[in-house]
């Protein structure tokens, strides 16, 4: 699934890492943060950063020292022994698969705009199918496919830049700022905040996809400078883009279902604005499930070579991936979406929290893994220890509100059954 090392130039990490990161978890997900928090939303996006690239930094050093496709669940193996890298394997591709069902539907939802008429399953299969066929191409379709629309999604935001700049030389924003009329900038407190790092890490997931490319990088240690430059620049653009949108509307009118950018600027009737922003979401949506599509594929492959999947699955034949492990994913990717347009909104919406709290968790463990894989100097273990903190502070905050909390329970359901599995096969296996 990955073409012979060597090839890749640090820049171009950074570029797919761009392509793989931005998403809807930004253009959608910021919306329920700004209602949560209020203008105060820019600083969990700042922490949010800085945990993300502590994270990424530590596995990138791992990749370096310990090159392997396999990547995070691989070095957790090799730290903690086989039922490490089975739970870790196990954790990822289930939760990116049930969150992939969630992204289908919303890409469905966001291509009825244009075609209301068409019915949602029908647009969620085509879309599953296109993504299937971008990863059947292998590591270069996919590197190609990613740049293109890392690119795009980078200039709809810099175009909402400009634009809302614009918009505010020209005098245009009315009566709504940043502070609005009273100047609270913590409005919401500092629970709003802590409530909103959920949604802030969320837009910077996608991280793990970039660990697994690291392999292929011309010169390996360049990895972190290619995350640090990558995490720099969108924490840049996010932060900038979002003060923006708070400057041209008022927080209390951002709605969770909408993205911020259309809502700030449809009041202003710029022309094409809204259809443009809506073909970006599309855009954002399915770069991101073709990057976790190609994730699933990758960590499958190395499960079963190393016999903690079916060993059939990692079968290799004249494709440029494996063909078992991409019918899996396939069959994988049916189920969900089929999951997600059967069960009532509300249980999904629980199921899909869930899933995205266990990505969370394998950050963790990431950091976890580095502590014990690793040398870590003093300033190591200060960054990792407040990488550690700001995961952990941001999933207990998911247990102050209702919806979150059956989330957070359910993905400790999830986390329950793998281990069980995974104890049931380590017992398997003394016999």
């Amino acid at each position: 699934m990955r073409r012979s090392r060597g090839n890749m130039k640090w820049w171009q990490l950074s570029l797919l890492g761009v392509g793989c990161t931005i998403g809807t978890g930004f253009f959608l997900g910021s919306s329920i943060a700004i209602q949560k928090s209020g203008p105060a939303v820019l600083i969990p996006f700042i922490l949010a950063a800085i945990g993300t690239y502590i994270v990424y930094d530590a596995l990138a050093k791992m990749s370096v020292e310990h090159p392997d496709k396999g990547s995070f669940r691989a070095y957790a193996r090799r730290a903690f022994g086989r039922w490490a890298g089975f739970s870790n394997g196990w954790v990822y591709c289930i939760s990116e698969m049930l969150i992939m069902g969630s992204q289908l539907i919303a890409l469905g939802i966001f291509t009825q705009f244009w075609f209301p008429s068409i019915p949602l399953w029908l647009l969620a299969a085509i879309y599953s199918v296109l993504g299937l066929l971008v990863i059947l191409t292998g590591m270069k379709g996919f590197e190609k496919f990613e740049n293109v629309f890392g690119v795009m999604k980078t200039a709809a935001i810099l175009m909402f830049i400009i634009v809302a700049i614009t918009l505010i030389i020209r005098g245009s924003i009315g009566e709504a700022t940043l502070l609005e009329k009273d100047g609270n900038f913590f409005s919401e407190g500092t629970l709003g905040m802590w409530n909103a790092m959920l949604y802030a890490f969320y837009a910077f997931g996608g991280i793990e996809v970039m660990g697994l490319l690291v392999v292929d990088l011309k010169e390996p240690k360049s990895a972190p400078k290619a995350g640090r430059i990558m995490i720099i620049g969108l924490t840049f653009i996010y932060v900038m883009s979002l003060a923006l949108a708070l400057s041209l509307v008022s927080w209390h009118k951002i709605n969770p279902d909408e993205s911020p950018f259309i809502t700030a600027l449809s009041t202003f009737h710029v022309p094409y604005v809204t259809d443009i922003l809506n073909g970006i979401l599309i855009i954002a949506g399915f770069s991101t499930m073709v990057a976790a599509l190609y994730a699933v594929v990758t960590i499958l492959t190395s499960l079963a070579e190393d016999r903690d999947a079916p060993a059939r699955i990692a079968k290799k034949g004249k494709w440029k991936i494996p063909i078992p492990a991409f019918l899996f994913t396939a069959a994988g990717l049916f189920i969900s979406t089929i999951i997600a347009i059967l069960l009532p909104e509300k249980i999904f919406e629980y199921v899909t929290t869930a899933a995205g709290l266990m990505l969370i968790y394998n950050w963790v463990f990431i950091l976890a893994t580095y502590t014990k894989l690793m040398q870590p100097s003093v300033m190591d273990w200060i960054k990792t220890t407040i990488g550690m903190l700001l995961i952990t502070v941001t999933v207990l905050g998911t247990v102050m509100e209702k919806a979150s909390r059956v989330g957070f329970i359910v993905s400790l359901i999830f986390l329950l059954l793998i281990a069980i599995a995974a104890s049931i096969i380590h017992k398997r296996r003394q016999y």
